[in-house]
């Protein structure tokens, strides 16, 4: 035991180095993490002798399960909603349609049989959330058009489509298909998993209110132990527990709950070690000298999906919307192949076809992060898909925005009618809990004392005590468009809900406090408070 603990703190420390490594030579983290196993593998230097698959199976679920509740907790449905419906499209009709154009090809162009092709479609068909997750966080990625949040919501929400169309294809191997038996087995696992998802986090969130303590670390417990059973429970009873634990996620990250801010860093660490464990796992089971057999069939697919496959669904399913062609280029380029892929394979077995399923995927996967990963910031800024916007943040899908504002400091410009200005520190009455900390004048920035005269022009920057808890505090942004607007229009002409409050207004670079009559254009954002 003492060497296997021994293992994994040398495993951690060199996944630490891996990451620094990998964010200087711009490579997914993920990658440098399965080259890490393989490192470890019995090809590598290590030459650890690994091919439990039923173990691998297990830790992948675990894996998945927390990945797919931080990925829903962290999805902003505000910034959602809009592009909700081409995303739930594209992980439906997209994973179906890439899979089946997969299978044609490895029949056709492959030599495999039907079945065969649609099983490596099949597998192959989900995009990996986290992948996509860890590639637009880790390169603050913000983009146009909400193609992040679609992004987003399509991983997240494909593997139980790439789940079904799996088990699909092996009943139909194994003699076992029928129409209405598919169709049983697709209204049971959606059915449970969206109502036992949809019941768990909403009962979740109750309790949360009920019973929340001033304490995060129990909160943190009560919400790692809902997205187990949120996976659990409809798994159990023939359900789908990714689409339910992903459900579940979304509604607890986007509703009002005590010590979100403890949580966010707390699941950041989590889903990270999952991340690291299960592709570290995955590298470890795979076995280096069979991949040059099949690396010409896994490329060709690689490509295909590439090139062809997912370019087709995206475009058919995205021009009902009128995606700009930007968009659909950026959204079929990242149609990103990782871990849920590699897990469907695992769970096939092995022989369950002519061809070694596991390792082309494998393979397939380390082309896609490899290249598409690598390229996925180049072909976002070619595209003209990177949104440059003062405000523009991939970090902002978050859904603790209120935790993020920075509400502990204050800056102003000091006016000549300011009663504070010509009066030295000493002579000033600052509001109670606040203390000046930073005076800037001109291009100098002075370390104000007693003895300091305020002057016009001034920028100060107060510093005041934030609370540990904001109760009833719900921030949530609004961006101006120009049809909202006429010309001239003011804050005290724009229609609010009742208890809404517009706190500020980010326009560019300056941060501005209104007042009724602050003149308003298209573009700004506002920060509202609502109450709850």
């Amino acid at each position: 035991m003492t060497l296997v603990l021994l293992a994994a703190a040398l495993v951690l420390f060199a996944s630490v180095v891996c990451n620094r490594l990998s964010a200087r030579v711009g490579m997914p983290v993920l990658l440098a993490f399965i080259f890490l196993g393989m490192i470890f593998g019995v090809d590598g230097p290590v030459g650890i002798a690994f091919d439990n698959y039923a173990v691998t199976e297990r830790v992948a679920t675990v894996a998945l399960l927390f990945i797919m509740f931080y990925g829903g907790f962290g999805t902003n449905w505000r910034a959602a909603r809009p592009v909700a419906a081409p995303s739930i499209l594209l992980s439906t009709a997209g994973v179906a349609a890439t899979a089946l154009l997969t299978g044609v090809f490895c029949r056709f162009a492959l030599g495999m049989r039907m079945t065969e092709g649609l099983l490596v479609g099949a597998v192959l068909g989900s995009t990996d959330a986290a992948s996509v997750f860890s590639i637009l966080r880790a390169r603050r990625l913000a983009l146009k058009e909400n193609t992040a949040s679609m992004l987003e919501i399509e991983s997240g929400s494909n593997d139980p489509c790439a789940y079904m169309m799996t088990a699909l294809v092996l009943s139909a191997m194994q003699g076992g298909f029928s129409v209405g038996g598919a169709l049983f087995l697709l209204l049971r696992q959606v059915g449970l998993g969206l109502a036992l998802g949809a019941g768990i986090g909403l009962a979740a969130i109750r309790l949360l209110r009920r019973l929340g303590t001033d304490s995060g670390g129990f909160d943190m417990v009560f919400v790692v132990a809902t997205a187990v059973l949120a996976y659990a429970l409809p798994a159990a009873l023939g359900g789908n527990g990714y689409l339910s634990v992903y459900l579940a996620g979304i509604l607890l990250g986007n509703s009002d709950i005590r010590n979100k801010k403890q949580l966010v860093p707390f699941f950041d660490g989590v889903t990270s070690l999952c991340q690291l464990v299960l592709f570290f796992l995955l590298g470890l089971l795979c076995t280096p000298h069979r991949l040059p057999a099949i690396a010409g069939q896994a490329l060709a697919i690689s490509l295909f999906l590439l090139l062809a496959a997912r370019p087709a669904a995206v475009f058919l399913l995205l021009a009902p919307f009128k995606a700009s062609t930007g968009q659909k280029l950026l959204v079929s380029w990242s149609g990103l192949r990782g871990a849920a892929s590699i897990v469907f394979a695992v769970m096939c077995g092995a022989g369950v076809m002519d061809r070694d399923l596991f390792h082309i995927t494998f393979f397939v996967v380390l082309v896609s992060i490899s290249l598409q990963g690598t390229l996925l910031p180049w072909a976002a800024k070619k595209l003209d898909m990177i949104d440059t916007d003062a405000d523009a943040d991939a970090l902002r899908v978050f859904t603790d925005y209120t935790e993020n504002v920075p509400v502990q400091f204050i800056q102003f410009t000091m006016t000549l009618e300011h009663p504070w200005s010509g009066r030295a520190l000493r002579e000033v009455v600052l509001p109670p809990g606040t203390i000046l900390v930073s005076l800037r004048r001109g291009e100098r920035t002075l370390v104000p004392d007693g003895s300091t005269v305020l002057r016009r022009g001034d920028e100060l920057i107060l510093c005041a005590h934030a609370p540990a808890q904001t109760e009833g505090l719900h921030l949530v942004e609004h961006r101006v468009r120009r049809r909202e607007l006429e010309q001239g229009a003011r804050v005290c002409d724009l229609p609010r809900r009742p208890g809404t409050v517009i706190m500020l207004v980010q326009r560019g670079e300056d941060i501005l406090i209104p007042d009724g009559s602050t003149v308003l254009r298209p573009g700004d954002v506002l920060v509202l408070h609502e109450e709850t």
